[in-house]
């Protein structure tokens, strides 16, 4: 499913047109985004939370060039669904 069929999906549920709705979708996802740049964690109840993982430093290796690098410590996206959620996925 593409952000295009949600909007079209939420546009045919509530009644409302599709340029509305894809603006509303459009600044869900500018203010997720935005709040985990601050490294802030989104939680939607019954839904799942978006949150920042912490990578530790750690040490690669390029095997064509059998060298190694440094991969400094960094922080990446997650997201964890609600248990509500997973149950309803899984058919329970």
């Amino acid at each position: 499913m593409t952000k295009a069929d949600i909007v079209k999906e939420i546009s045919k549920k509530t009644g409302i047109d599709n340029a509305t709705v894809l603006a509303s979708v459009e600044a869900f996802m500018d203010t997720v985004k935005e709040h985990m740049a601050n490294e802030e964690n989104v939680y939607l109840r019954g839904f799942g939370s978006f949150i920042i993982k912490k990578r530790a430093q750690k040490t690669a290796r390029n095997i064509s060039q059998n060298t190694t690098l440094i991969i400094p410590e960094h922080n990446i996206p997650a997201f964890k669904p609600a248990k509500t959620f997973l149950a309803q996925v899984a058919g329970e």
